[in-house]
């Protein structure tokens, strides 16, 4: 049975999230989310208090800390990395980092029919974050890694694709590029797909310690490639 506490703020929402698998399946999960550009920082431990008081459980008692580690808008990766941070060292916890653009396909294949999403988020300078995936149930399959991309050097991808978040402010440069079922430019990470992405991580071991828990800047890894 494990329990896991679960944080994402990357993009423009703030949520919290409580899993716990011991419980019946449709009550695993609860989440506090809100829409909250900006205000992650001041609203991310509040969240977290409230949802462990509304479980009546405390941190000690959680499994791992869980967050959604990017990519996405700087600040609010910081955000969820150091509070997950500063969460499992207060409690000896390990920490699962979560990609936030497997969170958001995981979301939007839970709400509908889709088993098979493009996650992209505007990542300004007319560029995009973007990965792809294809889902069974809570098992995912990464087909496109994480990257960061020009709209006019997609890579390819085959088949039909329902394409979810900001990056959708570059639908014609991705309906171009790839078959779309769907376009749903309102979706956002939750914490409870983070949550529930990383139930599996930790039961592959996959957890590690506080200070390994790292946020991924995708554009600070391409600048560093190309310094080098």
């Amino acid at each position: 049975m494990t329990k896991i506490l679960a944080l994402e703020t990357a993009g423009e929402s703030c949520s919290v999230a409580l899993l716990d698998d011991s419980l019946p399946a449709g009550q695993q999960v609860r989440e506090h989310f809100e829409i909250a550009p900006r205000k992650q920082t001041e609203l991310a431990l509040p969240m977290v208090e409230s949802m462990l008081a509304e479980a009546g459980l405390s941190l000690k008692q959680m499994d791992c800390i869980a967050f959604g580690h990017g990519p996405g808008a700087f600040t609010g990766v910081r955000v969820a990395a150091a509070v997950a941070q500063g969460l499992a060292f207060s409690s000896d916890l390990p920490v699962v980092g979560v990609s936030t653009l497997a969170a958001c396909a995981l979301g939007v294949a839970g709400e509908g029919d889709a088993s098979r999403v493009i996650a992209c988020f505007d990542a300004r300078m007319g560029e995009l974050y973007m990965g792809a995936y294809q889902f069974a149930g809570d098992q995912i399959e990464t087909v496109q890694p994480d990257g960061l991309f020009k709209p006019d050097a997609l890579p390819v991808l085959e088949g039909k694709w329902c394409i979810a978040g900001s990056g959708l402010v570059y639908q014609d440069a991705l309906t171009t590029a790839y078959d779309a079922s769907a376009c749903l430019p309102d979706a956002h990470p939750h914490a409870q797909a983070v949550a529930r992405l990383a139930l599996s991580a930790y039961q592959r071991g996959e957890a590690v310690s506080a200070e390994q828990a790292q946020p991924v800047y995708l554009r600070d890894q391409v600048i560093q490639g190309a310094v080098r």
